[in-house]
């Protein structure tokens, strides 16, 4: 008789049990911040908040059957108002070959990544080195229920109890995006090891030195070796720990991204290119510099404390950088400071415009105004577009700036 095989073990399938009900309703459901970013790409593109309450509620009642992962799917049975459950899944796009190398290199390259990924933590810097966690309209929600709502209740359940799951295990994410984790902690040690002998190999010939009782002697001590040859880019920042009631590590990181910068090019050029601005001009500049420029958790998050920081609104930071990524200093100049030209080409404006077929511009300082554009006038010598919702004064940075006030509008307008 032929003994019995041993089940094979199928690192990219888990099935996890059905959650209990949620003993408990907090401002976010998911308890880490890898968990409410996945809730998060979900949240920002769907077409009906009730249906997302609805689901919510869903998940923490416990109305989720077990969970099925595999590449690219998250899949269960969800319990509606009828007696047979609906069958709901997830889709995700899977990383390719080159996305999984750029994100095992740099998890490999740390290995503070490794110990937080065996902690079951997701470190800030990993998860952004290889776009891992979902962004809005990632996800693609699938149910056969009747609803066509995007997602429908039951598909915001499933996601929502997913974000328990990678609360648990963020290894979750990374079976969704191709791989188990059996398969990626192979991967990481193999490359692991592979980094450790490569350390270990002859390394380049010592410097030349010189001997104390040479270097005391009373004589013409010899010249220093020429200094290191300077960097081709700024170094990177470690990785700051999440910790209760320790500072926010994006915001560190950000922080300490800036300052590496900001060092590199005192060092290469002797210039420092933020030394003269203000604390609410460098606030600007920081969150202008922020590659996020939709409502994402971190971009929301970075406006809030900078503006928080220095007495202001998040409106108030988001219409200066507008004005900022206008026209940097200048653009920022004109948001803020209204002055009076003198004679010359403002006063040359309001006839080029008539000309041009644009008569209804009033005249207030340097600001040629009509209900709901406007052009100001810098001290540069430029003009800068704005608009406004008809009958408001609520004037936004738009446009690109022209030393023409006609170019200034055809761009304002799209023309």
């Amino acid at each position: 008789m032929t003994a019995a095989r041993t089940p094979r073990h199928d690192d990219r399938r888990r099935t996890f049990p059905a959650l209990p009900a949620r003993p408990r309703e907090g401002a976010d459901f998911a308890e880490t911040w890898w968990g409410n970013a996945w809730v998060e790409s979900m949240e920002d593109t769907a077409l009906d908040t009730a249906r997302l309450q609805r689901g919510r509620s869903y998940a923490g009642g416990g109305h989720v059957d077990a969970i099925t992962v595999t590449p690219g799917r998250v899949m269960a049975y969800v319990h509606g108002s009828r007696p047979r459950p609906y069958r709901t899944e997830i889709r995700l796009r899977t990383l390719d070959d080159t996305g999984w190398e750029e994100l095992l290199d740099a998890a490999a390259a740390r290995p503070d990544h490794i110990a937080a990924l065996l902690d079951k933590a997701m470190p800030h810097t990993l998860a952004a080195s290889a776009d891992l966690l979902p962004t809005a309209g990632d996800l693609t929600p699938d149910c056969s229920c009747p609803d066509d709502g995007y997602p429908c209740k039951h598909a915001a359940a499933l996601c929502y109890q997913t974000a328990r799951l990678l609360d648990e295990d963020p290894f979750v994410l990374f079976l969704l995006r191709g791989r188990g984790e059996q398969e990626v902690l192979a991967d990481l040690t193999r490359r692991n090891a592979a980094r450790s002998a490569a350390e270990r190999s002859p390394s380049a010939p010592p410097m030349p030195t010189v001997d104390a009782y040479t270097a005391l002697a009373p004589r013409t001590l010899p010249q220093l070796p020429p200094p290191f040859p300077v960097p081709a880019h700024p170094g990177r920042p470690p990785v700051y720990p999440q910790s209760p009631g320790a500072p926010d590590p994006l915001a560190l990181d950000l922080l300490a991204g800036e300052a590496a910068a900001r060092a590199h090019t005192l060092l290469t050029t002797g210039l420092d290119p933020v030394g003269a601005l203000t604390p609410w001009q460098d606030a600007v500049r920081l969150a202008a510099a922020h590659p996020g420029s939709g409502l994402t958790a971190s971009t929301r998050a970075l406006y809030r404390d900078l503006a928080a920081a220095l007495h202001r609104t998040p409106t108030d930071l988001a219409r200066a950088v507008a004005a900022w990524r206008q026209g940097g200093l200048a653009g920022l100049s004109v948001l803020e400071e209204p002055w009076d030209p003198p004679a010359g080409p403002f006063d040359r404006a309001r006839p080029a415009l008539m000309a041009a077929d644009f008569p209804h511009f009033r005249p207030r300082r340097n600001q040629l105004s009509t209900d709901s554009l406007q052009l100001r006038f810098g001290r540069d010598g430029i003009w800068y577009g704005y608009e406004s919702d008809r009958g408001r004064e609520d004037w936004w940075p738009r446009g690109t700036p022209d030393t023409d006030p006609v170019g200034a509008l055809t761009a304002l307008l799209g023309r």
